[in-house]
């Protein structure tokens, strides 16, 4: 990573930027902010409806409006904020190693010890409220990166990228050949073999939304009944199959943020550079993917590959670009009334997180107001926009009388529980 040298940090290829670790803190906290109002337009379709109504405006059936909804969706935020937010909780962990090491603790067993209370909390957001919990799978895979934490930037950014794109590359040649068997199918040209294929994960996805339904209607109790019955390791199956997605971007965190990146060590031209290519290009790849997929009536199997392999660069190149143009328009919005809302959102974001669900949930499901049946599909940017509102409305009030929000306090006690003292983030 970077040395400290006299109050400057000391980056690679010779530049150097004047240490301001608050400064950090400030726009990691703003582009998380961003980050987790867009989850929201991604997560708000997993709370209304079952977990495959994410993948598909047909599901579980087709309205007006759903289209439109989630081609819009699709463009400007599934899987590019996942993606950003992923890297920043990369650079968020070598943010608070340093921090535990300049009072003197372990940063390294600080930082376990919090990611293990992370996957607890995970775990207990995913058995009491909701079936796509994060927490879980960036625990774990959080921890699989403090191995490596203490390599070169640049040898972090290009294990973490070959390993994305490799991987992902893999993946995606299964999946075209997957999408042009499926079009043998519906051409009426396929194979008895591929046929039976086709009709095998169409029931399993009639069998899926419908468990996922029986869950949404049920009361509280019975909810986490269904979930221990059914998927007691679901937040353990996910993290294995985003593994290659989370890992990989939590390591490019760490990379961007050893290279000075949320620090003022990249220059405003390079800023621009990739803040263009990654919105233009990325975003370029996901208007052709979705037309594609408009224009052949959103083919169930290829649905799913276009929220995988085939979207994972354009998501990535997005991402970074979003991170880039944010980067850019800190310094105008660090002090503006939105600005400073928006990293009180990023700064209080587990509360921000868990609390969004808790809303969502209360909305949706059957111990809630139970409107995830009754509710059409065209009515959730409303719905969105509920929860944007509610994740900026607190937060600075506050953080100006407690300085940290209530469910990052009780991480950062149960981190340093038993040690006598608790240290910042």
């Amino acid at each position: 990573m970077q040395r400290v040298e006299g109050g400057r940090v000391r980056l690679p290829f010779g530049r150097t930027l004047i240490a301001q670790p608050a400064g950090r803190i400030a726009v990691i906290d703003f582009i998380r902010g961003f980050a987790l109002l867009g989850i929201l337009a991604i997560n708000v379709t997993g709370f209304w409806g079952p977990q495959l109504a994410t993948f598909s405006p047909l599901w579980p059936r087709a309205e007006p409006g759903a289209a439109a909804w989630y081609a819009t969706a699709f463009v400007l935020f599934e899987g590019k904020m996942r993606a950003l937010f992923t890297v920043l909780f990369g650079a968020s962990l070598i943010l608070f190693i340093e921090a535990a090491e300049r009072r003197g603790a372990n940063g390294d067993l600080a930082q376990a010890r919090r990611l293990c209370w992370l996957a607890l909390i995970g775990y207990a957001h995913y058995l009491l409220l909701w079936w796509g919990d994060i927490l879980f799978a960036y625990a774990l895979s959080g921890l699989l990166a403090l191995a490596l934490r203490r390599m070169p930037p640049a040898g972090l950014a290009a294990f973490g990228l070959m390993l994305f794109v490799f991987s992902h590359g893999l993946a995606a040649i299964g999946d075209l050949a997957g999408i042009a068997a499926e079009a043998r199918v519906l051409a009426g040209r396929a194979s008895t073999a591929e046929m039976a294929d086709q009709a095998a994960m169409m029931q399993r996805i009639a069998a899926s939304m419908a468990l996922d339904t029986r869950i949404l209607n049920a009361g509280f109790g019975q909810a986490i009944g269904l979930r221990l019955a059914n998927a007691p390791l679901l937040p353990f199956e996910t993290t294995l199959a985003t593994l290659t997605e989370t890992f990989p971007l939590i390591l490019l965190g760490m990379a961007l943020y050893g290279s000075g990146f949320f620090g003022g060590g990249w220059s405003r031209q390079t800023l621009r550079q990739l803040a263009w290519g990654g919105i233009g290009g990325g975003g370029a790849i996901s208007l052709a993917l979705l037309g594609w997929i408009w224009q052949h009536d959103f083919p169930p199997r290829a649905m799913f590959a276009m929220l995988g392999a085939l979207t994972a660069v354009p998501h990535l190149l997005m991402a970074l670009g979003y991170a880039a143009a944010l980067l850019l328009a800190f310094p105008r919005l660090e002090r503006s009334r939105a600005g400073q809302r928006i990293a009180g959102a990023g700064r209080t974001a587990l509360t921000n997180y868990l609390g969004t669900t808790l809303l969502m949930c209360a909305i949706f499901s059957g111990w809630g107001l139970g409107l995830g049946p009754e509710m059409p599909r065209g009515w959730l940017p409303a719905c969105v926009v509920l929860g944007w509102a509610a994740m900026l409305a607190w937060p600075e009030a506050w953080l100006a009388r407690f300085g940290i929000g209530p469910m990052e306090a009780l991480w950062r006690k149960l981190t340093w529980w038993g040690e006598g003292r608790v240290f910042g983030r």
